[in-house]
């Protein structure tokens, strides 16, 4: 590997994909083909055709760049040591607004690395599944490229303002994505989701600036490190202020997870997306509220998280449970599939505020596996919708004579969804709810595994209406079954299912360092609530047996 991209990995994992963008850009636009979402052809076909600018060609270096995206993204996983706390790949601090001790500084941990090769791997198959768009071909990879680009850097970003403007970056062409090649309410949903993420985000940035006017940095590396200035000007805020600004970041995450009762912009966007959007949408963007918390809420906030754990205990468990009731109940395959992820997130948050090693290393799985799962029942009901251009339940039954190869598809993606084992979402629901039995005993834990058994009624039941049984619609008897292409998609998915199912330690062995030192630091620092808790656990399971010795603190593990 070249030195000039060695050195400055993660810059180019970053920016290579808005690089692609922009050299798109530079191309002619080729010309529409008839849309698959009914939508008028846009202008500019002619000058396409002109220029001798192929959609076949717009959509080959899309793909390509994603692929080497996605190759640059794996050196940092074979260039990674687990066995290091703290940062790795580390660009920067190079001073970008002095006058504001803004910095470009970049790194990543085992936590932000597999968020990264999530997103990296995901876009590839999202641009390869939009081989089909057929509507302003050029405009579409160009926005799913720049997602991909902010998505990355928001999981990469040390400095407060630089993940601030990563973060609001994700907004813009997801935005367009959904207004755009969205379904007929999709401005609606375009507003709806902007204006929902964008409030959030606001009072997020709100926060920021007050820490930088009482702390004089921007740094997440200094502001979590007990040693610095910048940490204990933080700390020495009274503890009023600390609870807004706790609450100022948690709210933002909160909204992007999306955790009940802030869920409501989620069904409308995922309904209304074209399917690539949905899937990143759901593997992806939601995970950036959960690696929020993560990496915001629980090292600058150890206290005001410890303080509110009993609330997010009780959101996380009605998300659960509510999320799976209301997919039960739903006509709609896509809409089914939205409400599925408010109640897989539910056990996400509900490992993170166990404030065990096996909570938050199971909610971080339990992420990724998500991402997997969901982005592979949004892929199929894509391929679905295309073939039938409905997604009401209620227009299927017997496909899987008509369509075998994508029943067979559908029910591994629905095996996994419902946590069966030998599947990625037994891994990590069975490991959050273990930390949870731990933190907070057998009575939520209960109610919360009561989630699993209400996904697998709602996801059999769902594959019961659309594949078993006779094939009683004419429309459903002559649907073609995938092809080569959609296979492609769908084949690295099932391979990411059993392999995390099977052998998962491939992957939580880049997890043991960042949440080894998130669990000492909120032992160390989040008041009594955390220790009490751990006191009461059992020796051997407590968070004081899960701090592994030698571990450094927060400002260089997480």
């Amino acid at each position: 590997m070249p030195a000039l991209i060695e050195s400055n990995l993660l810059s180019w994992v970053i920016f290579l994909p808005l690089l692609g963008a922009l050299v798109l850009l530079a191309l002619p636009r080729p010309t529409d083909e008839a849309d698959s979402h009914g939508h008028p052809a846009a202008q500019g076909g002619a000058e396409g055709r002109r220029h001798g600018v192929g959609a076949g060609l717009v959509r080959g270096f899309a793909l390509a760049v994603a692929l080497v995206t996605f190759v640059l993204s794996l050196a940092l996983l074979v260039r990674f040591d687990p066995r290091r706390s703290g940062f790795q790949f580390v660009e920067g601090p190079y001073r970008w607004v002095e006058q504001y001790a803004i910095h470009y500084h970049l790194g990543v941990d085992g936590t932000s690395l597999l968020l990264i090769l999530l997103t990296t791997f995901t876009t590839v198959l999202a641009v390869l599944y939009s081989f089909n768009v057929r509507h302003r071909v050029k405009e579409f990879m160009v926005f799913l490229l720049v997602l991909e680009s902010a998505m990355t850097g928001v999981f990469c970003a040390l400095d407060l303002v630089l993940f601030y403007i990563f973060w609001e970056a994700v907004l813009i062409p997801m935005y367009f994505l959904i207004g755009i090649w969205g379904h007929e309410n999709r401005i609606y949903a375009a507003i709806k989701f902007f204006l929902y993420t964008f409030a959030g985000s606001v009072l997020m940035l709100v926060g920021i600036v007050y820490i930088y006017a009482h702390t004089g940095s921007f740094s997440l590396v200094d502001l979590a490190n007990p040693a610095s200035g910048a940490h204990l000007s933080l700390q020495r805020m009274d503890a009023r202020t600390l609870m807004l600004l706790y609450g100022a970041f948690a709210l933002a995450f909160m909204i992007k997870v999306p955790m009940f009762p802030f869920h409501t912009w989620l069904p409308d966007a995922h309904v209304e997306a074209p399917t690539a959007g949905s899937v990143i949408l759901a593997g992806i963007m939601l995970k950036m509220g959960v690696y929020g918390f993560l990496r915001f809420c629980l090292p600058l906030f150890p206290e005001q998280a410890s303080q509110s754990a009993e609330v997010f205990l009780a959101l996380s468990v009605i998300g659960i449970v509510y999320g799976a009731i209301v997919a039960a109940v739903q006509p709609d395959m896509k809409k089914l599939v939205a409400y599925s992820s408010v109640s897989h997130l539910g056990f996400v948050m509900l490992g993170i505020f166990s404030f065990t090693k096996l909570g938050i290393t199971g909610a971080i799985l339990q992420s990724l596996n998500h991402g997997v799962s969901t982005g592979m029942l949004f892929f199929l009901v894509g391929m679905m919708y295309d073939r039938r251009h409905t997604r009401a339940i209620a227009q299927f039954g017997g496909l899987k004579r008509t369509v075998p190869v994508l029943a067979a598809f559908f029910l591994i993606a629905m095996l996994s969804s419902v946590a069966l084992p030998l599947t990625n979402g037994f891994v990590g629901e069975f490991t959050i709810l273990q930390g949870s039995y731990l933190a907070f005993g057998m009575r939520h834990t209960a109610l919360a595994a009561t989630g699993m058994v209400l996904s697998a009624v709602y996801m059999l039941w769902l594959f019961q209406r659309v594949f078993t049984g006779p094939a009683t619609r004419e429309e459903n008897r002559t649907l073609p079954d995938l092809s080569l292409r959609e296979q492609w998609v769908l084949a690295p998915l099932v391979v990411m299912i059993f392999w995390f199912g099977c052998y998962v330690a491939t992957w939580t062995r880049y997890l043991d360092a960042p949440v080894d030192g998130l669990v000492a630091h909120m032992q160390d620092r989040g008041g009594a609530t955390v220790l009490e808790r751990s006191a009461a656990l059992p020796e051997a399971h407590g968070i004081a047996a899960m701090r592994a010795p030698g571990r450094a603190h927060a400002g260089e593990a997480l």
